[in-house]
C-alpha cells in the first residue's frame, strides 16, 4: 500500500511539473506569435491612415509614415533600432509615441515600443508602454493586452498575467484569438495550483469557441484539472 501511495504521489508531482513545463513553453511560443500579430495589425491600421491622406491631418500622416519605417526594422528583427531610431530620419517608436501620442498613429507607436522592448527581453520596461496603450480596434487592443499578459508572466507576476490574458480573450471574443489566450491563462493557473480557475477558462473555450482549432483538444485540458 505504501509503495502504491508513493507511486501515486510521484505521478502527481510529475503531472504538476509537466503542466508547469507546458505553461512556460506555451508562454514562450505564443509570445512571438502575439507580438508579430500585433505589429501586422498595427501596420494595416497605419496603412489605412497613410493612404487616406486627404482626410488626415499632417501631424497624423507624419506619425503614420514613421510607423511604416519602424515596422520594417521590427520585422527584420532589429528591435533596438525599431525602438530608438536610426542615424537618419527615423526617430524610433518611443520618440513617435512621445511626440505624437495624441494621434492614433502615436498611440499605436506606444504599443509597438512596448512590443520592441518585450522582444529585447526588457519586459519590465515594456509593461508601462503596453499598459498605456488605449485603443478600440477589435484586433489591436486585445492583442496588446495579451502581449502585456506575457510580459507579466516573464517578470513573475503570474496572477496578473492570467487575469490580463482572460481580459484579452473577452475583449477579442473571436475564434482566432480568444481560445489561445484562455488556454494560456489556464496553463498559468495550473502552474499556480488554481485548478478551479483553470477549469473555468478551459470550459469557456469548449462552450464559447467550439469552432476554433484549440477546442478540438480542449477536453484533455479539462480532464487534467478536474
Amino acid at each position: 500500500k505504501n509503495m502504491a501511495k508513493q507511486e501515486i504521489k510521484q505521478e502527481q508531482v510529475l503531472n504538476v511539473e509537466e503542466a508547469v513545463s507546458r505553461s512556460e513553453a506555451f508562454i514562450n511560443k505564443n509570445k512571438k506569435m502575439i507580438t508579430v500579430a500585433v505589429v501586422a495589425v498595427v501596420v494595416l491600421v497605419a496603412a489605412g491612415m497613410a493612404v487616406n491622406t486627404w482626410v488626415i491631418k499632417p501631424r497624423e500622416q507624419k506619425a503614420a509614415e514613421a510607423l511604416f519605417a519602424g515596422e520594417r526594422y521590427f520585422q527584420n528583427g532589429d528591435y533596438e533600432t525599431a525602438l530608438n531610431g536610426d542615424q537618419y530620419e527615423y526617430a524610433g517608436f518611443a520618440a513617435v509615441a512621445d511626440d505624437f501620442g495624441s494621434t492614433k498613429a502615436g498611440k499605436l507607436a506606444k504599443a509597438c515600443a512596448g512590443l520592441s522592448l518585450a522582444k529585447l527581453g526588457r519586459d519590465e520596461e515594456a509593461i508601462p508602454y503596453l499598459k498605456g496603450f488605449k485603443g478600440d480596434d477589435a484586433m489591436v487592443a486585445p492583442s496588446v493586452l495579451a502581449a502585456l499578459g506575457n510580459c507579466y508572466a516573464h517578470v513573475g507576476d503570474e496572477a496578473q498575467a492570467a487575469a490580463t490574458l482572460v481580459k484579452a480573450a473577452h475583449e477579442a471574443d473571436n475564434n482566432l484569438l480568444s481560445p489561445a489566450y484562455l488556454i494560456q491563462a489556464g496553463q498559468i493557473y495550473e502552474k499556480l495550483g488554481k485548478k478551479s480557475d483553470a477549469l473555468k477558462v478551459y470550459q469557456e473555450v469548449k462552450d464559447n469557441y467550439y469552432g476554433s482549432t484549440q477546442s478540438m483538444d480542449i477536453d484533455r485540458y479539462i480532464e487534467r484539472v478536474k
